[in-house]
Order: C-alpha cells, then sequence, then structure tokens
C-alpha cells in the first residue's frame, strides 16, 4: 500500500514538472514573439516616418555643415515685400547713332603722304591724323587765282592812287576814277571766292593769306574733330553729357581705311573715331509685348538692366536710371521683332595712371543685357531667387533651415521670370524664416535619398546623448 501511495506520488510531481516545464517554455515563447512583434512594428515606424512628415506639408532633410559648404547652401531670412511683375526682353549695346563713331574723311583730293595715329591708338581732339600732298588741279586753281587778283588789287589801289591828284586837277576823267573802282570791286569778288573754296576744302587762315602772297600749299593736315557737346535727349541724358564733357578725354581710332602713298578723292572717309562715352541699349521685342511696353512708358514704370559685365572688375555703380529713348514703330520681317531704346552713358578709366590718354571702357557695343520691364505691382509677397524653389509635379517647394535640418515647405507660386519667384504670403512661410536661397534642387536630392534608405531625418542628437524629435 505504501509502495503504491509513494508510485502516485511520484508520477504526480513528474507531471507537475512537467506542465511547469511546458509553461515557462510558452511563456518564452510568448516573450519572444512579442519582441519580434515589437522590433518590426519599430522598424515599420522608421521606415514610414518621412511619409508621415508629408502630411503637415514639410519633409525634413539632415545636413551637415560641411556639406552645406559644399553645396553652397546659402539662408537668409525672409520678409514681406512688394515686388514688381515683369517681363524680359534681350537687348544688344549698340552705338548711339551720329554720336558714338565720327567719321574723318578728306577735305581734298591728295596722296596720303603721312599716318600720324593708328587703329587702337587714342587722339586729343584737334591732334593731327594724317597728311595730305594735294593733286587737285581745282585747289591749284584757286590758289593761283586767290595769288593774281590779290596782285591785280594792289595794282588797282596804287594806279587809283596816283591818279587821284591828276583826277582833282582835272587832268584825268572822273570816268576812269570809276572804271579802277568796278576793276577793284571786281577782282575783290573773284579774291572772296577763291577764299572760299580753299576754306571749304580745309585750309587755315594762315594758309589762305600764304597761297595770296604765292606761298602756295602743297601738303593738307587732316585733323581730329574738335570737343563739342554731343546731341541729347532728355534732361537728364544733358546733364550726363555736359558732365562727360568736364573730364578728360581722347578718341580712339577705331578703323583706319587708307595706306600711305595711296590717292584719295575729296569726301572719302579715310578712319573712323570712337566715341563711346554716350551708348545705346537695343532690346527686341515681340508683337505680343507691344502694349505692355507702351503701358510701362505711359505709366513711368521702372525699367531694370542686368548687364553681363555688371559681375565683372571693380567699376562704381552707374549714377543713371533707364528710360526708353523710342520704341521702333516698324516690326522686322524676319525675327517678328521690334526695337526698344535706352540711352546708356559709359564709363571709362585710365589703363594705368601714368598713362591718362590709354584707357578702357566699362561697357562696349556688342555685350549682351537684359531688360525688365515692369508690368504691375504684386504687394505682401516673399521674393527669392530662382535657385530657391524645386519643383516635383505640380508642388513647388522651399527648404527651411532649422539647425542642421532643413524643412521641405510646399508653397503656392504667384509668379516666376528670369531671376526671381514670387510666393504668395498665405501662412506656409513666416517672417524671419531663413529660407535656403540657393541648392534647393540638390537638398532636394539629399532628402529623396534620406527617404529611400530608411534613415530617419527628423531627429535631434544633443551633446549628452539624448535624442529629441525636430522641432
Amino acid at each position: 500500500m505504501n509502495a503504491r501511495r509513494a508510485l502516485w506520488q511520484r508520477r504526480l510531481g513528474n507531471l507537475v514538472l512537467g506542465l511547469l516545464v511546458i509553461a515557462i517554455a510558452s511563456g518564452v515563447a510568448g516573450y519572444l514573439y512579442l519582441r519580434w512583434q515589437q522590433d518590426t512594428e519599430s522598424q515599420q515606424d522608421n521606415t514610414t516616418a518621412p511619409d508621415r512628415a508629408t502630411l503637415d506639408g514639410t519633409m525634413p532633410a539632415r545636413v551637415s555643415s560641411e556639406a552645406r559648404k559644399n553645396l553652397g547652401v546659402i539662408t537668409r531670412a525672409i520678409l514681406p515685400t512688394s515686388y514688381y511683375r515683369q517681363i524680359e526682353i534681350p537687348g544688344t549695346i549698340v552705338d548711339r547713332p551720329g554720336v558714338s563713331d565720327r567719321g574723318v574723311s578728306a577735305p581734298v583730293a591728295g596722296v596720303v603722304s603721312r599716318i600720324h595715329t593708328f587703329p587702337g591708338e587714342t587722339v586729343q581732339p584737334n591732334t593731327p591724323l594724317f597728311t595730305l600732298r594735294l593733286v587737285s588741279d581745282a585747289i591749284h586753281t584757286a590758289q593761283l587765282e586767290l595769288f593774281k587778283a590779290t596782285k591785280e588789287i594792289e595794282i588797282a589801289r596804287q594806279q587809283r592812287q596816283r591818279l587821284e591828284g591828276l583826277a582833282a586837277s582835272g587832268g584825268v576823267p572822273g570816268v576812269r576814277m570809276i572804271e579802277l573802282e568796278n576793276e577793284i570791286q571786281r577782282l575783290q569778288v573773284t579774291a572772296i571766292g577763291s577764299q572760299q573754296i580753299l576754306v571749304a576744302r580745309g585750309f587755315s587762315p594762315e594758309q589762305i593769306a600764304a597761297a595770296s602772297q604765292g606761298d602756295f600749299v602743297t601738303e593738307i593736315t587732316v585733323f581730329a574733330p574738335g570737343e563739342t557737346a554731343p546731341p541729347t535727349g532728355s534732361r537728364r541724358d544733358k546733364d550726363d553729357s555736359q558732365s562727360l564733357l568736364q573730364e578728360a578725354f581722347a578718341f580712339e581710332l577705331q578703323t583706319l581705311n587708307v595706306a600711305l602713298g595711296q590717292q584719295v578723292e575729296a569726301g572719302m572717309v579715310l578712319c573712323v573715331l570712337a566715341d563711346h562715352r554716350l551708348l545705346m541699349i537695343e532690346g527686341r521685342g515681340f508683337r505680343k509685348d507691344l502694349w505692355v511696353i507702351q503701358n510701362a512708358v505711359m505709366s513711368d514704370l521702372p525699367i531694370e538692366v542686368v548687364f553681363e559685365s555688371n559681375e565683372q572688375g571693380d567699376w562704381p555703380t552707374a549714377p543713371q536710371s533707364f528710360r526708353l529713348a523710342h520704341i521702333a514703330n516698324a516690326i522686322d520681317p524676319s525675327s517678328r521683332t521690334f526695337g526698344v531704346y535706352l540711352p546708356l552713358v559709359n564709363q571709362w578709366r585710365p589703363v594705368t595712371p601714368a598713362d591718362p590718354t590709354h584707357f578702357m571702357w566699362r561697357y562696349s557695343p556688342g555685350d549682351r543685357v537684359r531688360v525688365f520691364v515692369a508690368v504691375d505691382l504684386m504687394e505682401n509677397v516673399f521674393v527669392l531667387p530662382l535657385a530657391a524653389v524645386v519643383r516635383e509635379g505640380g508642388e513647388a517647394f522651399v527648404f527651411r533651415q532649422n539647425g542642421d535640418l532643413f524643412d521641405r515647405i510646399s508653397v503656392h507660386v504667384l509668379h516666376e521670370d528670369g531671376r526671381n519667384v514670387v510666393i504668395a504670403n498665405d501662412g506656409k512661410l513666416r517672417r524671419n524664416s531663413f529660407i535656403a536661397h540657393r541648392a534647393a534642387a540638390s537638398l532636394n536630392r539629399i532628402l529623396k535619398s534620406q527617404m529611400s534608405s530608411g534613415q530617419a531625418t527628423n531627429m535631434h542628437v544633443h551633446a549628452d546623448g539624448t535624442v529629441h524629435a525636430a522641432h
């Protein structure tokens, strides 16, 4: 009996032990399953965290300070402002007709015996350019006629002086004295006519006086034009021109059209002198923009000009505002564009301080420009450069800096031109927010790369090792 009881007790103990082992194993299995489920859910949360961030319109991207330097990221605070919506017109700097280029022509027919100035050199006003050896029969004849008339006038006057006493006593008829006076007047007319011919051919008063005494001129010197005020338009243009004339100036010989020993005819252009102090901007607009430009002129809206050479050199700020001089009334049949013209006051400086006659220009004919004509005024908007906005389909995004994080924010673009993007002030961006003004496309690519890798970007890691969500 005792043996049977002991047997049952052993069997009961084994059963309890087995149940205990099963319970422990079940508990361990359940614990391991819960840990696996938690790890899986945590991994899913980390993967979808950036996706959930898109619900509030922001998307953080982590960018280190070294990466910001490599990308050239520049952040600036933004403020609401006013902005003129503009249209852009391509343009070119051209010579101002009748002002910039001056042709120097031969006053008489002759042979080029000396050239005093060559292309690229500068000359002061009224300085010698060419020496011509005269071969014109008309000039030689005019000098001869002047000399003969001058001598005959002297002879006639001497004869009149000798006969004045006889005429007073009645020894010479009075009609003879009248004939002598008429002869002197005819000779004076001939002399004056010859003098005018020589003046028209560029003879100086000294040369004319020498020719009248028989010292005939065989060579003539052609000089650079004297400094005179160029034609101007507006009052501002006149003031600028007068200030230019008060400064030291020299022409530049731009084109030489003759050679030594070449025979030239009267009126032939010997050279072209460049005077680029007053130039013109020629913009080319399409027919659809004509009414916009006309409205800008009538409403006196601002016109802005961006030069290709503005970022080069250390030239001072040009103290001038741009106003349309005129709009062409003809449409070019090949390009279907019309001309828009703005006066441009140039700047120059000596090449070296030791040589003030050789200088360089800030603007040159042929330089490209962009002309921006205001259309209307947009108020209470944010203005950002083009590189501050990135587009994806119909969405437009900017990046707001938050420490090492850059939050991607969807914005409403009101207007975009060749330089700036106008953003609506609808509450998406706040005053004094620091927005990346450059490299928005690069920041967007970094964000996509971090999203595809499953890396959580919306966390701050502090110096003490604690981790906090972006704020």
